[in-house]
């Protein structure tokens, strides 16, 4: 086990598996491009350890370039590709093979394409030491493949977690043992996003809020957004698979995450399904659903009050308020049997000190950690 800045990181590929999956993909290029000279561009900062141990193992003429592209920040990808800097001016009638160290949703790839679709190339192909098939969504052909690993987040052998660990002669996958899933439940005013808050922070949770995912979604006008809001402007319930696919790319942002803290979903036992089935791709799962209770009074108190600042129309009515603590109700209660069944439902008093009910979570949470 290895640590850099505030991850740990598991051995997972050792140096002679590396070095043998180089000259697989060395041997292949070779044995279509021997009797011509190729040109290997290589993609900076990550490849320069692949693109080393490729050409010593690659025996026929050959020239090699690089370029430098740009979409992780950290451990996540940022959804942004930049074109640093360029490769060689002569290329029109030349081959072109890519060096990528890995490729996993494709944005460098599509970015590549485009560079290099009015060059006037005579052929245009892509090599890369690691493929990620589980999330790579590119619409085009990868030539050449070293290893396919799972969608995990790996350092070493050039792969860095913000510039540490590119020096390493084997792969790290990042350790996500301790990693702590959690369905927060709660009726309106019981103070889940107030609690979510503080529990990403202690616990180095990422919170999904699902209103907040459409909202984003919409706003920035994403594939899944447009398809949302067609159902929406029908009157139409948004279909379960679009949510769930919504939710799949907030936890692909995050492949580092300690864990999520799911708030607004699932709401059904068939979304609850769902969500298992999709977590479980990932080798993750719920380990815990906690609900916030707390009497109807109460709350109807609170959201009264929050009413006369929020200006909400439904913080403001007591009839509103009943209805939906009512319509929480049958939509929770098939919800925590089903989470019952499997050991993983929490109640924890919701009403005292903001502090105070923090505290409780903290003890349920802390007590999985022990359990793992």
């Amino acid at each position: 086990m290895i640590k850099l800045h505030d991850k740990h990181f598991k051995p997972f590929l050792s140096e002679q598996e590396i070095l043998a999956a180089v000259k697989k993909v060395a041997a292949a290029v070779a044995a279509d491009y021997k009797d011509e000279t190729p040109i290997f561009v290589g993609i900076l900062n990550g490849s320069f350890m692949f693109v080393s141990d490729f050409l010593k193992a690659y025996e026929h003429n050959c020239e090699v370039s690089f370029v430098r592209l740009s979409s992780y920040s950290g451990l996540s990808s940022t959804g942004i590709v930049e074109t640093l800097i360029g490769v060689s001016d002569v290329i029109e009638g030349r081959s072109i093979i890519i060096l990528e160290d890995v490729i996993d949703t494709g944005r460098t790839v599509k970015e590549l394409v485009h560079m290099f679709t009015n060059s006037n190339v005579k052929e245009f192909k892509i090599a890369t030491l690691f493929y990620k098939p589980s999330v790579y969504t590119g619409e085009y052909d990868i030539d050449y493949v070293g290893i396919e690993i799972p969608d995990k987040f790996i350092v070493g052998y050039g792969l860095d977690y913000n510039e540490l660990g590119r020096n390493l002669k084997e792969v790290y996958q990042l350790n996500q043992n301790n990693m702590i899933n959690l369905v927060l439940f709660g009726k309106p005013g019981a103070g889940k996003g107030t609690q979510a808050n503080f529990l990403k922070e202690e616990y180095n949770l990422i919170h999904i809020s699902t209103g907040d995912v459409f909202r984003y979604n919409i706003k920035n006008n994403t594939e899944l957004g447009i398809l949302a809001k067609s159902y929406m402007d029908k009157g139409d319930l948004v279909p379960d698979e679009v949510t769930i696919n919504m939710l799949k790319d907030e936890v692909e942002k995050n492949p580092a995450a300690s864990g999520f803290i799911f708030d607004g979903f699932p709401r059904t036992t068939a979304q609850a399904e769902a969500l298992d089935n999709f977590l479980s791709t990932k080798d993750m799962r719920i380990d815990a659903t906690i609900a916030l209770d707390a009497n109807d009074e109460t709350l109807i108190q609170r959201l009264l009050e929050r009413g006369k600042v929020s200006g909400r129309t439904d913080d403001q009515d007591e009839n509103k308020i009943r209805n939906r603590f009512e319509e929480y109700n049958q939509k929770t209660a098939p919800l925590q049997e089903f989470y019952r069944k499997q050991g993983k439902f929490h109640a924890v008093n919701g009403i005292g000190k903001i502090e105070d009910i923090t505290t409780r979570l903290g003890h349920v949470i802390d007590s999985l950690t022990v359990k793992k």
